[in-house]
């Protein structure tokens, strides 16, 4: 199988690629800047840019499409056309081309609206409730890929939840700056409990879904460790492994989503292109519980995770000595 990822300069493509090379399958990689993975032949470009995509997916059978606009902040009309506009012209071009699989690389946000998750399934993506540009644009990205699920073509979604790990920028080395610059507070009482997800176990997953999609496929899929832990903990151990101190302050959750939603405000005059220290979405992923019940996703994927929670963190440690 010759698979197009998209996305790979980041840490859960490089992970997804790596892991496809692994298992012997030919590898193209398609992102703005070259991915650095050992067998992937790069494709550099855009997905915003319609003859970019065209030429990235020729002579591909399959695409795991992981290349997003992540941000707490930023111009509405960016993410819609990253996110929205370029997983169109990827389904376009896969319908073209002759794709038969297409990998949705999606996130549990677009089915959260602010209050807590226990225990569930993945549910609806919605655009309408979804909370901030990034979970609304991706979930009507994941919505337009699921409904181009036909013979011929098969889409699946897979919805990895906090995705974390050695050399992570978008989770890790936030909380970690932000905690050594005594700007990280505790929100609420810290004890929700939240799952997350270690970035092999992520690729693996995904790797799962490229091979299951003839019999999982039309559905979304949220992945995660399996381990929910109270939040303050989960901070607390990525904090440790990188030598600095835990937060202990802590803002009442009430306070904090209010907070947010002014920041919010606020952050849009700005032009510098820094991410606001709080948003409501960032209040409310703090303040409520949100883990998932892993038996569909396991049973449907015939995947279980391989690297504990535990493990991660061990290996977490040892990147940051």
């Amino acid at each position: 199988m010759r698979v197009l990822v998209t996305g790979a300069s980041g840490m859960i493509g490089r992970a997804v690629a790596t892991e496809l090379v692994s298992r012997g399958l030919t590898v193209r990689s398609f992102q703005r800047r070259p991915s650095g993975v050992a067998g992937v032949e790069d494709a550099l470009g855009s997905v915003s840019v319609a003859g970019d995509v065209n030429e990235a997916v020729r002579g591909m059978d399959a695409v795991v499409h992981l290349a997003a606009k992540v941000s707490l902040a930023g111009d509405p009309a960016d993410f819609a056309r990253v996110n929205i506009g370029g997983t169109r012209s990827l389904l376009a071009a896969a319908s073209d081309h002759g794709i038969n699989r297409f990998v949705q690389i999606s996130s549990p946000s677009v089915a959260h609206s602010g209050v807590s998750i226990v225990g569930e399934g993945p549910g609806p993506a919605s655009a309408a409730t979804a909370r901030g540009e990034y979970a609304r644009t991706k979930a009507a990205a994941e919505q337009l890929a699921l409904a181009a699920d036909r013979p011929g073509l098969r889409v699946i979604a897979v919805r990895p939840h906090l995705v974390w790990g050695p050399g992570d920028t978008q989770l890790v080395q936030r909380v970690v700056d932000r905690a050594r610059a005594k700007r990280l507070p505790l929100i609420g009482h810290g004890a929700v409990l939240v799952d997350s997800t270690y970035v092999d176990n992520a690729a693996s997953a995904i790797a799962a879904a490229l091979e299951r999609c003839e019999d999982a496929h039309g559905r979304a899929f949220v992945v995660s460790n399996g381990e929910p832990r109270p939040i303050a903990e989960l901070i607390a151990s990525m904090c440790l492994a990188a030598g600095v101190t835990p937060p202990a302050w802590r803002v009442p959750a009430r306070a904090a989503r209010v907070a947010g939603s002014v920041v919010e405000l606020l952050w849009r005059a700005r032009l510098d292109g820094d991410e606001p220290p709080m948003t409501r979405f960032l209040a409310e992923q703090l303040s409520t519980a949100h883990w998932f019940d892993q038996r569909e996703t396991r049973e449907q994927l015939q995947w279980t995770p391989q690297i504990t929670l535990a493990e991660g963190f061990r290996r977490l440690t040892a990147f940051y000595r």
